[in-house]
């Protein structure tokens, strides 16, 4: 049986596959490494005092703008983002968020744009009244949303699942189409609260073990397909003002 011999031709050509295959790998691996790099950034952030916070009134849908204290808060909060960096900036349609993130906007050359879905939540037929007068009319209710906000739907407004759901449809959408930028996103207490609880892999039962001050800033970050809670409740640019803060969450 005489020796066998190799093609030249086909020698080269192994040869040739075999570079490709490890430079589709070599790439492949620094494409893998490099998207596990890519972090976006969400700063959550609540909107300044109004008349109604004070006197603990519920807002809901209904249009409070911001009050002296309000206007303050929120001119902290626009110099605690002078010096970050950041690509965008949106926020619930009502004025009080508005307000607050046109003072956040005005260090970046930034415009506001609109998020209907962090809109604040409706409370319905209880917007426009006080704790103790829903206390004493809507009972029943009350005592639910108190101790068992999870399970509460307001009349003529919406629910804590409601909330969540479309909350995290807008921010998901936002990180899909931001990656790796750093984005604000100005709200209110109950989307702030949900979308943290949401993050975290917490139902809404846990509602009320969330605080979150006027003007109060939240970190979200996006990273490798999970989100992590690098920020919480963050009021330190609230420290140089005179006026005592709101100290009740609502």
């Amino acid at each position: 049986m005489k020796g066998s011999s190799t093609d030249p031709d086909l020698l080269k050509s192994v040869a040739f596959v075999q570079e490709k295959v490890i430079w589709i790998t070599q790439r492949s691996g620094k494409i893998i490494r490099e998207k596990s790099k890519i972090m976006t950034s969400i700063y959550l952030v609540r909107h300044g005092q109004t008349a109604w916070n004070k006197e603990e009134i519920f807002r809901g849908r209904t249009d409070v703008p911001l009050d002296e204290t309000g206007l303050r808060q929120a001119e902290s909060a626009g110099e605690y983002f002078k010096g970050v960096e950041i690509h965008g900036i949106y926020s619930s349609p009502l004025s009080r968020a508005w307000e607050t993130a046109q003072r956040i906007a005005q260090f970046h050359n930034l415009e506001v744009q609109p998020l209907p879905g962090i809109i604040d939540m409706s409370f319905g037929n209880w917007e426009g009244h006080a704790h103790q007068e829903i206390r004493e009319i809507d009972g029943e209710t009350y005592r639910q949303w108190v101790e068992s906000p999870h399970l509460a739907r307001l009349p003529g407004g919406e629910s804590l699942d409601d909330v969540r759901a479309r909350s995290m449809t807008a921010l998901e959408e936002l990180v899909r189409n931001h990656s790796g930028k750093a984005l604000v996103l100005v709200s209110h207490r109950v989307i702030c609260k949900v979308l943290i609880c949401a993050i975290l892999g917490l139902d809404n039962s846990h509602f009320w073990q969330i605080t979150q001050d006027t003007t109060a800033i939240n970190l979200i970050q996006y990273k490798n397909g999970k989100y992590i809670l690098s920020l919480m409740n963050e009021t330190c640019h609230l420290k140089a003002l005179k006026e005592r803060r709101l100290g009740v969450d609502f």
